[in-house]
């Protein structure tokens, strides 16, 4: 997800910004879930979670940190790479 505390946000309307927000959160707890659940999600989808491509999400190699998750490539499913979000505080 971009980040909310760049200067172009800092000119938005409160209410705008609170509601980016609570995007924000709203993402983080989609994270948070898939992490504790041990779900396994397509590049795609973690492409979606973290709104970026989704060549950039293969891009980063089989682990890397987003946030406050390590993110991992398990396996191959078809034509699909899974990954799994791992918290670290």
């Amino acid at each position: 997800m971009n980040d909310i505390t760049n200067d172009s946000t800092e000119n938005l309307p409160r209410e705008v910004r609170v509601n980016q927000l609570r995007s924000l959160i709203e993402t983080l707890h989609i994270a948070d879930e898939v992490a504790t659940k041990g779900y396994l999600i397509a590049s795609s989808e973690l492409a979606d979670l973290m709104d970026i491509n989704a060549s950039a999400v293969t891009s980063r190699g089989d682990n890397w940190v987003w946030r406050n998750w390590v993110v991992s490539r398990v396996r191959r499913e078809g034509n699909q790479i899974l990954w799994q979000l791992e918290r670290v505080d």
